[in-house]
């Protein structure tokens, strides 16, 4: 009698133990698993890209703004200024730098007379600063260079720069590649973090001679940006998620087990 009682007894009592010790033990678990990803995270590095490239501006009253379609498309009209800048942009919708010389229509083509039946457009070449330059290479003067392009109604930025600017260089996308032989190589290349950038505002990305085309590569360009960040922790993530959930509901079985 007194074995049978003991037994009958002793079962609760020893399933009561295990079920205090199966809770902080849960928790435990719970704990490391949520804590464990959170300073490989602070510690992962932040990738980011910029762009090498000439950026085209449209001048007026003295400012510059960022032009909305390429040069080999856009048609200055008569008394119209177009710069031209060679700068790293690390973040190229806020921090692409504008050319270094003053939109002055008056100031280039003062001392080029009109002619009938053709127009005058003022082109500013900024060829950039040496660390914006690609390796090897350096830009063939400091200051920007001005000219006064005069050409056929019709024509486009790009045939103005020609006009001044010769030799240009374009990839098959029609962005310009060179002017003036500067770079020597390169196209817009994607340039990794930490490379030197441009820091005045105002610009977007390489213009090529379709705006939308533009768009659309910039736009693909951020996307793969934002998968190199966050790709390699989506798996070990959901993972863990999963494994926090079990856990979870392990230790609110354990606790309905007690109630």
């Amino acid at each position: 009698m007194h074995s049978l009682r003991a037994h009958t007894l002793g079962t609760p009592t020893g399933t009561r133990t295990r079920t205090r010790t199966r809770v902080p033990l849960a928790l435990g678990v719970l704990a490391l698993l949520v804590s464990f990803p959170l300073p490989l995270l602070a510690a992962s590095p932040a990738l980011a890209a910029g762009y090498r490239y000439w950026s085209y501006w449209d001048g007026a009253g003295g400012q510059w703004s960022y032009a909305t379609q390429g040069p080999s498309t856009a048609r200055p009209a008569d008394g119209a200024v177009q710069g031209f800048r060679f700068a790293v942009s690390k973040d190229a919708a806020a921090e692409a730098a504008r050319p270094r010389a003053a939109a002055d229509f008056d100031a280039v083509c003062s001392a080029t007379p009109a002619a009938p039946g053709r127009k005058r457009v003022a082109v500013v070449v900024d060829f950039g600063v040496p660390a914006d330059a690609p390796a090897g290479d350096a830009p063939p003067q400091d200051a920007p260079r001005t000219a006064c392009a005069q050409l056929a109604p019709e024509a486009t930025a790009a045939e103005a720069l020609a006009e001044v600017a010769k030799p240009l260089r374009y990839n098959s996308a029609a962005l310009l590649c060179a002017i003036s032989g500067y770079p020597k190589q390169g196209c817009g290349e994607q340039i990794a973090d930490g490379a030197p950038a441009a820091t005045a505002p105002g610009a977007s990305a390489p213009q090529s001679g379709d705006a939308a085309e533009n768009d659309n590569q910039k736009n693909e360009a951020e996307e793969e940006g934002k998968e190199e960040e966050e790709g390699p922790w989506v798996g070990p993530l959901a993972g863990l998620a999963v494994l926090a959930g079990l856990v979870m509901a392990a230790v609110w079985r354990s606790v309905q087990r007690r109630r």
